[in-house]
């Protein structure tokens, strides 16, 4: 059976970050697969997700990079009554921002 949150989510809004931001190396998003791993993208941030699936949320670790140097945190994801989904992003001893994100569409990629 497949998790509610597997496939790719359009991050819509974060806590810290304006959209521009958001979208700074094209649209900003997460993703989740049913083998435990997922992607996330936003601003200069790009990062492979290891993740612990529960009911109707995830809980992540992240590692890969900002701005060209190494970074890695951690985070939650989880399903919302409308189907969006609610979290956070941590960066280890960084920032730490919430996001807002919904399903991916065709026409989430322009």
């Amino acid at each position: 059976m497949t998790h509610p949150l597997t496939g790719k989510w359009r991050i819509e809004e974060m806590e810290l970050w304006d959209r521009a931001f958001i979208d700074l190396l094209g649209p900003g998003f997460i993703s989740f697969d049913d083998k435990g791993g997922g992607d996330v993208r936003f601003g200069a941030v790009d990062g492979q997700l290891d993740c612990a699936y529960a009911k109707a949320s995830i809980h992540f670790t992240w590692d890969g990079c900002d701005e060209m140097d190494q970074a890695h945190g951690d985070g939650y994801a989880q399903l919302e009554d409308d189907g969006t989904i609610t979290g956070e992003i941590n960066f280890h001893r960084g920032d730490e921002s919430t996001f807002t994100a919904s399903r991916w569409t065709s026409s989430t990629a322009c």
